[in-house]
């Protein structure tokens, strides 16, 4: 293959280096040693659904591929693991078969959700002190507790033979967003923190740390 077919072979990851949905692609990518053109998404205001590489719901990320456009990160995640030669054992969320299992990963989920919207919010000057926003806050520290509480169980609870796993990739990008963002203190968490700091030893994970595009 020559340079210019290996070029528009090689699939266009489409987000924000700021952003923690983006990063759970970009950890994967690391992992699966998967070669990508990273395409910036630089106004997250915009209407357009081509800048988010067709997505309508104006989400990122999206990976453009010769095959088409994968929207989220899950989808994302999964077309990487296919173009990787490796193949490591991956658990995926279809694989929770636990109830803290499948709670924890809908949780990190739902937490990631309510701080994009708590982000937005504040750029968009909504009041601060109104209903909503003050149960979204409520929310977010309602899930970050029961994380926090059960985190220990989660990380019993899934299959030892593994080489990554969704919900350990988002949880730790969910945490350090926070931190990032400084949407919410993180120091009193104690059994995440711990979490975070054994993850964040992977090459993956300093390979990816969070930063605005300039």
């Amino acid at each position: 293959m020559t340079a210019a077919n290996e070029e528009l072979a090689r699939p266009v990851l489409i987000g924000r280096s700021s952003s923690h949905f983006t990063r759970i692609a970009r950890i994967f990518a690391a992992e699966l040693r998967v070669d990508y053109s990273f395409k910036v998404v630089r106004d997250l205001m915009s209407s357009n659904p081509e800048d988010y590489g067709g997505n309508p719901g104006l989400r990122i990320p999206s990976l453009q591929t010769p095959q088409g456009v994968w929207f989220g990160s899950l989808n994302v995640c999964r077309e990487l693991w296919r173009r990787s030669s490796l193949k490591p054992r991956v658990v995926w969320p279809e694989d929770l078969d636990q109830p803290v299992l499948a709670n924890a990963q809908e949780l990190v989920l739902q937490a990631m959700a309510t701080e994009v919207s708590l982000i937005m919010s504040k750029v968009g000057g909504a009041n601060e002190t109104s209903a909503h926003q003050a149960k979204m806050r409520q929310a977010l520290l309602n899930m970050m507790a029961w994380l926090e509480e059960n985190t220990k169980a989660v990380l019993a609870a899934l299959p030892p033979q593994r080489d990554l796993s969704y919900l350990e990739v988002s949880l730790y990008c969910l945490l350090m967003h926070l931190q990032f963002r400084e949407v919410l203190p993180t120091d009193g968490y104690a059994e995440l923190t711990r979490f975070c700091q054994q993850f964040g030893m992977r090459p993956s994970a300093i390979e990816t740390t969070f930063r605005f595009d300039t």
